[in-house]
């Protein structure tokens, strides 16, 4: 179906470059020189079965917050341009994924409404070197630029790393439900008949 795009952000703080293919099979290539973001991104990608592509160097000297929220930014709009008008989609997407101790939710609309609704408390500040409230500032960006109305909800998790793992895991599913061609919608999902 061709559902790819490329988005490029190069500013003073970062260049990053992210490629997607919402018809994918789940590969991925990922180097944001931060492991634990990159490990999550993989996890993204391979759940949701999208194609992924993402390179990006920021100023991680000072802390990884640009890097981060520019990879959310440039992921989000890469989608939203990917669903073009958004003909046919389920529009809605759903999923709870348990890793080990830990269970988190995410519910998405497609809809063009970008908010952001985080119910989460980890357990950690931080994991290895990454600073877990990024996660948060990840979420913000890519539901702002991809236009969507995002809800996560951690259950319940004493592991950090399980907890955003999950999270991450949901994500994926979610979208990618969410952008599925549907055979039986003819045209937008909406009564507005624009999205």
């Amino acid at each position: 179906m061709g559902r790819r795009e490329k988005v490029e952000r190069k500013t003073t703080e970062t260049d990053v470059s992210v490629e997607i293919d919402l018809d994918g099979k789940g590969d991925y290539s990922i180097d944001t020189s931060i492991p634990f973001f990159d490990h999550m991104l993989s996890l993204f990608a391979k759940h949701g079965l999208f194609d992924l592509s993402i390179r990006a160097e920021g100023d991680t000297s000072v802390d990884f917050h640009h890097t981060v929220e520019d990879v959310g930014i440039c992921l989000g709009e890469a989608i939203g341009r990917a669903l073009g008008e958004k003909r046919g989609i389920r529009r809605y997407g759903h999923a709870t994924i348990p890793m080990m101790e830990a269970l988190a939710s995410v519910v998405v609309d497609l809809g063009g409404r970008p908010y952001l609704v985080y119910n989460v408390t980890l357990a950690g500040e931080r994991v290895g070197n990454f600073d877990t409230e990024l996660v948060e500032e990840f979420l913000r960006a890519l539901s702002n630029t991809g236009r969507m109305d995002l809800h996560v909800n951690l259950h319940y998790g004493t592991n950090t790393h399980h907890s955003i793992e999950a999270i991450f895991k949901a994500l994926g599913r979610a979208i990618d439900e969410a952008s599925r061609i549907d055979e039986r919608m003819e045209g937008i999902p909406s009564t507005k008949g624009k999205l």
